[in-house]
């Protein structure tokens, strides 16, 4: 076997490394390429643990297949550089296993690279063939030592060598894949090249959009990696329920914990640097062929001592630079949360005002899903509906995912895909 070659990412050089393999231009605006985000986990910090030579397997869910992918790899958080050696893909099985074979993943034709810190790359197109809702193992092997970046909630289990097993990722069987944990290592998303996909809507927001709750299946059930956040029942109902020539891909960015504004007075220090506008162009504009985005925030802006004011300063600013960018926006009130008090729910009903008129966020959005309406209890209407609590009065469980999903207007999403598309 030849010897890896290894492709360095200049720190300067990231971004234009990363445009590469894009589908977009520098506004985010799509282009006819037949590329889109499929899924996507956004990295919100480093992991607090070091991998040192062993293999990591990370299973991704496509909400749109193709017959080609690729992954974005970050160091956003990285301190140092990040060598990765060797990569795979492959349809996942049970547990850490591959169904099939595994296809290897290269960057810019080498086997291994090196990211800087801060920095982020797309790999080439692997000729691994997937259908909408599949799951895809992405395996890593670090030679080296590297603390990887992660987006905590995976909602499932990921799979570890133990530190030292050295290269697995070719493994079909996931007997060396010892180790779980329920974070997402390194990888932030995957793209797949369909020419039948038309566009990529893109939910952004905190943990109602990250899916806290969505593996609550009832009292004493729980069904963690089903996949069942309101995301990917969308793009289910999607798959199912739109024409062939109206197909969109539906790729989450949401985080737990993150608001709308960076002004809010009592953000928790982890999710400092994690507000909407603060990471608007990874976790949205860096993404491919985005024609819509669900915007889904205020929850954790009115907990963290934010008034309507600055809610309504970053609403305006985001969607300003979406819509200049291309992309609709459909934004959602802000939904009910019993540790609101009376001044938290003037300031909600506020915001709820403003996102409500005229259908359209006084002319600044391009829609409205009135999620407040699914999930309220009807009579006490600054609570959740009980059918719908995950028990902790703020996230949706399994049912009340799926009520959001269905409540979404399809026809208004396909309206998100460009004419000339």
């Amino acid at each position: 076997m030849a010897a890896a070659v290894t492709l360095t990412v200049a720190a300067a050089g990231a971004a234009d490394f990363a445009s590469v393999a894009g589908s977009a231009s520098a506004a985010g605006r799509p282009t006819a390429s037949p590329w889109f985000t499929s899924w996507a986990q956004s990295q919100q910090d480093l992991a607090a643990k070091t991998l040192a030579d062993q293999s990591v397997r990370m299973i991704t869910h496509v909400s749109q297949g193709g017959n080609a992918l690729r992954i974005r790899v970050q160091n956003t958080f990285g301190k140092d550089p990040l060598t990765i050696d060797a990569t795979t893909v492959g349809r996942s099985g049970n547990g850490a296993a591959i169904t099939g074979a595994t296809v290897p993943v290269t960057f810019q034709g080498r086997r291994t690279v090196t990211i800087p810190a801060g920095g982020e790359v797309w790999s080439d197109a692997a000729g691994l063939k997937t259908g909408p809702q599949d799951d895809v193992a992405v395996s890593m092997f670090v030679a080296g030592t590297a603390v990887p970046g992660e987006h905590v909630t995976g909602m499932r289990e990921n799979y570890l060598t133990p530190a030292g097993a050295a290269d697995h990722t070719a493994d079909l069987s996931g007997d060396a894949y010892t180790q779980t944990v329920t974070s997402t290592y390194l990888v932030s998303a995957v793209d797949v090249r369909n020419p039948a996909v038309k566009g990529t809507i893109v939910p952004f927001g905190s943990s109602v959009v990250d899916g806290i709750g969505s593996d609550n299946c009832g009292p004493g059930c729980s069904r963690p990696g089903d996949n069942r956040r309101w995301t990917d029942d969308l793009a289910r109902r999607i798959t199912h329920e739109l024409p062939p020539n109206r197909q969109l891909a539906v790729a989450n960015a949401g985080i737990s914990g993150t608001t709308s504004s960076a002004a809010c007075p009592n953000i928790p220090a982890a999710d400092v640097g994690l507000d909407a506008l603060a990471r608007l162009d990874r976790d949205v504009l860096a993404l491919h062929g985005v024609t819509g985005v669900i915007y889904y925030y205020g929850t954790n802006d009115l907990a963290d001592g934010c008034a309507s004011a600055p809610i309504l300063d970053s609403y305006r600013k985001v969607f300003e630079r979406l819509r200049a960018a291309g992309i609709k926006v459909y934004v959602t009130p802000i939904t009910p949360r019993p540790g609101y008090g009376d001044q938290n729910n003037r300031d909600r009903y506020t915001v709820g005002t403003f996102v409500k008129q005229w259908g359209n966020c006084a002319g600044t959005c391009d829609g409205v899903v009135d999620f407040d309406q699914v999930l309220k209890d009807p009579l006490k209407p600054n609570s959740i509906n009980l059918a719908y609590d995950n028990g902790d009065g703020i996230h949706a469980n399994m049912a009340g995912q799926q009520a959001l999903a269905d409540y979404l207007s399809l026809p208004m999403l396909a309206a998100s895909i460009p004419k000339r598309r």
